[in-house]
């Protein structure tokens, strides 16, 4: 109908990009919106990120709006850290996008592995995660966050 807008008319296109070279700025815009202690270490989170085995992000209008890394030892076990996307733009599907990239990259492998949030447990449900068995997590965690 002429005048009248769809959503989909609305909708900014999402460009999904894997690349360790990001522009620090966005990273720690992103990284705060979320509240993510990173943020707080910016030089050692860039070292990170462009350690990390890879790192696939998305965009929208030249901004970044969501990112997601992981660690691997390349043939077996792959370990998925970092999955933030913008609060504005949750609910869109860019995380599951994110993670499907991922994940393709390490077919195969024995192993996925990562650590979920509460409020995160049925997204990666949705992306076919599921508790490890009868294990439990564990960690030496520097940080105040998690109690």
């Amino acid at each position: 109908m002429p005048g009248k807008s769809s959503r989909r008319d609305n909708a900014a296109r999402v460009i999904y990009r894997s690349t360790k070279s990001l522009p620090k700025a966005e990273v720690l815009r992103l990284y705060r919106s979320v509240q993510w202690s990173a943020a707080r270490k910016p030089d050692r989170l860039m070292r990170a990120l462009k350690s990390s085995h890879s790192v696939v992000t998305a965009w929208v209008k030249g901004s970044l709006v969501g990112l997601g890394n992981a660690l691997s030892d390349g043939s077996l076990v792959v370990y998925y850290p970092h999955m933030l996307v913008l609060p504005e733009f949750q609910g869109r599907g860019i995380g599951r996008e994110l993670m499907r990239r991922l994940m393709k990259r390490y077919r195969g492998f024995h192993q996925h592995i990562l650590i979920a949030e509460a409020q995160a447990i049925s997204f990666y449900r949705k992306c076919g995660f599921k508790r490890a068995g009868k294990t439990d997590p564990m960690w030496v965690f520097r940080g105040r966050e998690h109690g």
